[in-house]
């Protein structure tokens, strides 16, 4: 803008244009940046110094890069020394011998170079680790921390008797060690090492379900149980001791609870009325098929409806229910190594019109006849409490459980064998 004073024409400096937005038709356009202006302004000037400064950023980022990297990695202070650099937690069954082999090369090595998730790994192939984490720890030290399997059983494998985790992992402890542990479980059989994790677990999950039901409520039922087999995994077999005879009873694969129930309301009244009884099958509904040994002691065959020594079949058809229980004529099954043998007795009535077992005869195992129960007479008082007979099939259960270590070699010390007793 130009200004006259005195005819003379001045000049006024001009303002500096501020950078605004423009509206358009199409919508605000922002104003022009800086950098863009002084990218117009200088041309390619400007992005060849551009292009410099990141070269040098880079080239200077990536020689400290290098420089770290060859301290880090060729640096004495990462190297792990030895084997005390090598911190272990949560040992108890497993011993530190068993631990560091697993680090041997990594003695020397640098603390960067140790594969974490191949030495995890390698740990948990140890039978009695269930879980381990392996950590750095800088400048050269290692943190290893094991989760132990919990045994829940002793299995018998062969001749010997193990120990066993709810995942069907078998453990081996030597019998000395074993003996200085208050271990009390049922013996398990159906465990083999030669059968996939995935079928030992599934038997395994069979017998915790059958434990965690009888012992519920805090009850300790499963005390009473000397032997499970769980080989049949529609038919869980326990063995409890009575009054110096072993029964075999045949739980299915559910509803053990209530099972358990109707064998302790009527297992008296039939050691009562069949002194021979060796074998009880708890998976029909209303009725109880019997199964009684001979005189001719244990391991002698017993003659079957179809003539065949073979394992006898589940039941196909579900029996009508009927009051009582039932003697039938079924071969007997064995359990925890041990078959079981006697001869099938067939129910008769007498002449005062009362059903009675009579030892000695053969039927198909169709027919069945029913035991009615009798009435307790009145006036006679009970031999023993239920809380009297619990304790002692439970001292039965525990005595064959120390014979079945005894057996396997193993020594109970005077305490635990105290223990195992008084359970």
């Amino acid at each position: 803008m130009r200004a006259e004073f005195g005819g003379q024409r001045v000049q006024r400096p001009r303002r500096p244009v501020r950078e605004q937005a423009v509206t358009t038709s199409a919508g605000p356009v922002a104003a022009p940046r800086p950098l863009q202006s002084l990218a117009k302004r200088h041309g390619k000037l400007f992005w060849y110094g551009l292009g410099a400064v990141v070269l040098l950023v880079g080239a200077g980022l990536t020689v400290a890069g290098i420089a770290v990297d060859r301290f880090l990695i060729h640096d004495a202070h990462f190297r792990i020394p030895d084997a005390p650099a090598i911190e272990t937690s949560g040992l108890t069954e497993v011993s530190r011998s068993e631990v560091l082999p697993v680090f041997g090369e990594d003695i020397g090595r640098n603390i960067f170079f140790v594969s974490l998730r191949q030495r995890r790994e390698q740990l948990e192939e140890i039978p009695w680790v269930k879980q381990a984490t392996v950590m750095r720890l800088l400048p050269a030290r290692l943190s290893v921390q094991v989760v132990e399997r919990t045994p829940v059983a002793f299995v018998r494998v062969g001749q010997q008797v193990e120990l066993a985790d709810a995942e069907g992992v078998i453990l081996k402890m030597p019998p000395e060690m074993m003996a200085g542990h208050h271990y009390s479980f049922p013996v398990v059989t159906g465990i083999q090492p030669q059968d996939a994790l995935s079928v030992r677990k599934a038997r395994m999950a069979q017998y915790m379900r059958f434990v965690a039901e009888l012992d519920q409520n805090h009850q300790h039922l499963s005390d009473q149980v000397s032997e499970v087999d769980v080989t049949d995994p529609e038919d869980l077999r326990a063995v409890m001791p009575e009054k110096g005879a072993d029964v075999l009873a045949h739980f299915g694969e559910a509803d053990f609870l209530s099972r358990w129930q109707v064998y302790q309301a009527h297992i008296g009244e039939w050691r009562q009325r069949y002194p021979k009884l060796v074998g009880v099958d708890l998976r029909y509904q209303g009725e109880v098929p019997l199964v009684m040994s001979n005189d001719s002691g244990a391991g002698g065959n017993v003659p079957t409806p179809t003539g065949s020594a073979s394992a006898p079949a589940s039941p196909a058809v579900q029996p009508k229910p009927v009051a009582g229980a039932v003697a039938t004529a079924v071969q007997p099954q064995a359990s925890a190594g041990k078959a079981l043998a006697g001869a099938v007795t067939k129910a008769g009535g007498n002449a005062d019109g009362k059903t009675v077992a009579k030892p000695g005869k053969t039927v198909p195992a169709a027919k069945k006849a029913v035991v009615k129960k009798k009435p307790a007479k009145k006036g006679k008082p009970a031999v023993k409490t239920a809380k009297a007979e619990q304790a002692a099939k439970a001292k039965k259960a525990a005595a064959a459980k120390k014979n079945a270590l005894a057996h396997a070699g193993v020594k109970l010390s005077p305490a635990h064998s105290s223990e195992i007793q008084g359970q």
